[in-house]
């Protein structure tokens, strides 16, 4: 089967959230013995998370990260203060547990998968973690590669159409293959794909190319302008369609941005509530939600990166940031520590009593 068909086939499977349970929900929390409206967004959030998961109590026990890995062939327009090297060494340091995304993931108490979809690398073979009783289980790294990197998106499209579509099914068959599922989030590691990124960012939200960009991990000023310019010419030649979000992937994407993509559709699929972390994670969710419409009923914007466009890009899609504290790491991190604000939301929906149960006087 192509991987098109089996991406229609996929998308074939969502279905909407449970709105009725959301009013149900709403009734419990202003039952909650306290005043109404006093928790703000972790009401909001867990009655949220009850119309995802179809059920009234909602849960955060079984929480999964997927870091998506790629390679980009702009690396060579000098967009990227970092070689190109530093995406398969991070990635080698995740598998051991020694990156920022693996540490905070710990602390939320998530699975990590290390996906590589695109790493400009020869990978030695993977030694499977000791089984364990712990949660969760040391990082596991799941090869679905697609290709070495993509092609250079200034020069040409950045890869071909069943390309995109094999990026996109391998996030969402990564989820679909794990049980359990409440919360999904993706994280991705790969030199220059804020790049791919402010594309996409423009494309979908009409901003310049200026606009758009950013210093990424750490350009200078002189340094952002070329990565602009970059920008600038990349759209101006392959002309991505808004209407064809595959054909946007293919032409100005990355195979980590298609894969994470494919992780929030895997785990609307699954009914999990699905976490975003920052501007790449968000550039992913562009192309998701425009696969799908209706996705971001399933998806929480986990924080507000420090990158120039993200908050225009979180506000276009109708997404308030559970948390701004000048974060631009990417890795998942931002969806990592929004996880905790979820599992915050989920205890005390699930676990505070009633104005009837608590015997508290509520009348006022």
């Amino acid at each position: 089967m192509r991987a098109e068909d089996a991406l229609t086939h996929y998308l074939g499977q969502l279905r909407p959230v449970n709105k009725v349970l959301a009013d149900i929900a709403a009734k419990r929390e202003d039952e909650l013995a306290k005043p109404a409206k006093s928790l703000g967004m972790l009401e909001t959030l867990a009655i949220k998370l009850s119309s995802i998961q179809n059920r009234l109590r909602p849960r955060h026990e079984r929480k999964l990260m997927v870091v998506c890995a790629g390679d980009h062939g702009v690396y060579e327009e000098g967009v990227s203060p970092w070689p190109k090297s530093v995406t398969y060494q991070q990635v080698l340091n995740f598998s051991k547990g020694g990156g920022a995304i693996t540490t905070i993931s710990k602390a939320a108490k998530a699975q990590v998968i290390l996906l590589d979809v695109g790493v400009d690398y020869e990978f030695p073979p993977f030694e499977d973690p000791e089984p364990s009783d712990s949660f969760p289980p040391p990082p596991r790294r799941v090869s679905r590669k697609v290709a070495f990197g993509t092609k250079n998106l200034a020069k040409g499209p950045a890869m071909t159409r069943e390309e995109a579509a094999q990026s996109i099914v391998a996030g969402i068959e990564t989820v679909l293959g794990e049980p359990y599922l409440d919360l999904v989030g993706a994280g991705e590691m790969g030199i220059c794909n804020t790049t791919p990124s402010s594309c996409i960012a423009a494309v979908y939200t009409g901003l310049s190319p200026d606009e758009v960009t950013g210093v990424g991990s750490g350009l200078n000023e002189a340094q952002r302008l070329v990565k602009a310019d970059v920008v600038r010419r990349a759209l101006e030649l392959n002309k991505p369609d808004p209407s064809d979000p595959l054909g946007v992937l293919a032409k100005v994407g990355g195979l980590e941005i298609g894969a994470m993509a494919g992780v929030y559709l895997g785990g609307a699929i699954r009914g999990a509530g699905v976490v975003m972390d920052g501007f790449i994670g968000a550039a992913a969710g562009l192309i998701a939600s425009k696969l799908a419409p209706g996705l971001t009923d399933y998806m929480f914007a986990g924080h507000k990166s420090k990158e120039k466009a993200h908050g225009l890009v979180m506000e276009g899609m109708g997404l308030r940031p559970l948390l701004d504290l000048d974060m631009c790491l990417g890795e998942g991190s931002g969806a990592a520590v929004a996880m905790l604000i979820l599992m915050c939301a989920c205890a005390h929906f699930n676990e505070m009593k009633t104005f009837s149960e608590s015997a508290v006087d509520n009348r006022n």
